[in-house]
C-alpha cells in the first residue's frame, strides 16, 4: 500500500475549520457532491464581466517611464491601471473618429 494514504486515528482524520473529519462526514460530503450540491448557488468562474460584449486580454509592453506616468495618473484619478488604459484607448479611438 501507499504510505501517503491518510489513515484515521481513533476514527478521525483530523479537523478542518474545527470540524472533525470522520468516515461519516466524508460519506455525507461525497453524497452531497454526487447529488449535485442541492440548494447551493454558484457564481460563474472568472472575473465579473465589465461589458455585454466578449472581452480579450491583451499584453502591451511599456517602458518604465511610460508605466510610471500611467500609474501616476491612474493614482491621481483613483483608477486601476486597467481602467486608466481602457480610458486612454477609448479617448484615443473617439478622437480619430
Amino acid at each position: 500500500m501507499n504510505d501517503k494514504i491518510a489513515r484515521p486515528v481513533n476514527g478521525s482524520y483530523g479537523t478542518i475549520n474545527g470540524v472533525e473529519i470522520t468516515e461519516e462526514v466524508i460519506a455525507r460530503l461525497v453524497k452531497n457532491a454526487e447529488d449535485g450540491f442541492p440548494g447551493a448557488t454558484f457564481r460563474a468562474p472568472g472575473r465579473p464581466a465589465r461589458t455585454d460584449e466578449p472581452t480579450r486580454a491583451v499584453t502591451v509592453r511599456l517602458s518604465e517611464s511610460e508605466l510610471s506616468a500611467l500609474m501616476a495618473r491612474a493614482e491621481r484619478e483613483h483608477r486601476s491601471r486597467s481602467e486608466a488604459i481602457r480610458t486612454a484607448l477609448s479617448e484615443w479611438a473617439r478622437a480619430s473618429a
